[in-house]
């Protein structure tokens, strides 16, 4: 099972009646090095008050099981992330067409608003650096020595340590490190950057909006945190600012939920400001293409766990699983609406690629390697090839997995107003408009 099936799994998830309110599992697993520290922070006991801090968000536990700087699961070599020995398998490590097309865009962006430029191409999470190659080989193609540096946004220091790149390289904690420059055209990547991080679950009441606490669902039959109804429950004003983050949510009905990331709402703000224009140089600095999980509306209960290609319990061995939520795409556009930026989409994974060429690539590659077979032999291996070649780039348009999972929102450094930029048409963008919120399972 492929990370890439994560919403329909969800979707089987809510419909067995499980929802954040409950354990999803009673197994019992050896503690681990997060769960003892989220354990130790968050029980209820005779210690002293100052050593428990009592329930805490959603978004602080994903933060812990993630990026603890000893234990977490992006921080740790223990953990093996990427690929078939790994907890999921991403579009670039697939086929290389997908990291290709969206460097075509990247540089169709540059080519047409600012080819003068020396280009920087930045990327969020960068991963093994499988996307990043596959996007540089397109863009040098294009740009030839105005490729000038690349920019990494990686915290874990044991990704760092597998990149290696042809040209001048510079790594960053977070994107706020990285300056705005007029000098260069900035390109930026994000693919499945936003989805792993953290998330706040609120919910609508009479009184006004609460958080959904995560605490110990049983301090005696259970050690693993869970998120579980905390009594009393009362607004406060963390979560009356997130219930006020978008005008959209006012729509959500009483008792519904909603799951809301301010850190990746302030990410793309900072995303847009390195591409938007100046007061004294109206012209565009750069562009940019998120891909990820999600859609234009808002989520209540996509918050999930991946571990050896399966959907996990969330609460279960934290810090050794991979945290996952589906991303508001709408809201990304919400962060940058006042920056003189257009937004292009949400448009689904397979429209993407499919407007892009992605038939037209993967015939021409396959024609390619069976044009260069010079024996019977050879013949059959590149047959093999081939058909490998042609079920790659199936799967990234996958209707019932990659191609309808995963959208793609262009950011455009070109002042607003009119027009559209292929492959995203009018409706996709007016569909982002008109997003929805998710209504919980059940009804709300």
């Amino acid at each position: 099972m492929l990370r890439c099936c994560a919403r329909r799994k969800t979707l089987d998830w809510r419909a067995s009646g499980t929802n954040l309110s409950r354990r999803l599992s009673s197994v019992v697993t050896p503690i681990t090095p997060v769960e003892k520290i989220i354990i130790d922070g968050i029980k209820v006991t005779n210690a002293p008050v100052q050593k428990a801090t009592g329930p805490i968000s959603l978004a602080t536990y994903m933060q812990l099981c993630l990026s603890h700087p000893t234990y977490g699961y992006y921080m740790s070599s223990k953990n093996p992330i990427f690929g078939p020995q790994g907890d999921f398998v991403t579009s670039p490590e697939i086929s290389g067409v997908f990291g290709e097309l969206l460097g075509v865009w990247l540089a169709a962006q540059w080519m047409s608003t600012s080819p003068r430029l020396p280009i920087r191409v930045v990327e969020l999470g960068p991963g093994r650096g499988t996307l990043m190659a596959d996007v540089l080989r397109v863009v040098a193609q294009f740009a030839g020595q105005q490729l000038k540096a690349v920019h990494l946004v990686e915290t874990s220091a044991t990704l760092r340590a597998a990149k290696k790149y042809g040209c001048t390289v510079e790594w960053h904690d977070s994107v706020e490190q990285i300056a705005k420059t007029e000098a260069e055209y900035t390109m930026v990547l994000a693919h499945e950057f936003f989805d792993a991080l953290p998330v706040h679950s609120i919910q609508r009441t009479d009184q006004g909006w609460q958080e959904n606490p995560t605490l110990p669902q049983s301090q005696s039959q259970s050690r693993t945190p869970g998120s579980a109804t905390f009594s009393p429950r009362t607004p406060t004003a963390a979560s009356t600012l997130l219930g006020l983050s978008s005008p959209r949510f006012r729509y959500t009905p009483v008792g519904g939920r909603v799951e809301v990331s301010p850190v990746g709402f302030k990410t793309v703000r900072k995303v847009g400001e390195l591409l938007c224009p100046t007061p004294d140089i109206n012209t565009s600095h750069g562009c940019g293409l998120i891909v990820d999980y999600g859609g234009p509306r808002a989520f209540a209960e996509s918050f999930r766990a991946f571990k050896n290609h399966a959907i996990v319990d969330p609460f279960t061995t934290p810090g050794e699983c991979d945290l996952t939520a589906n991303v508001d795409f709408s809201y990304l556009r919400e962060a940058v609406a006042d920056l003189g930026l257009r937004t292009h989409g949400p448009l689904p994974q397979a429209a993407f690629l499919e407007r892009m060429g992605l038939g037209v690539r993967v015939e021409s590659l396959i024609s390619r390697v069976l044009s260069s077979s010079a024996s019977a032999s050879a013949s059959e291996g590149q047959g093999d090839r081939a058909a490998a070649l042609r079920s790659a780039a199936q799967r990234l348009v996958d209707p019932a997995g990659m191609g309808s999972e995963y959208a793609v929102l262009g950011i455009g450094g070109e002042p607003a107003p009119e027009g559209v930029v292929w492959p995203f048409v009018e409706e996709d963008s007016q569909s982002a408009e008109d997003g929805e919120i998710e209504e919980k399972a059940g009804g709300i």
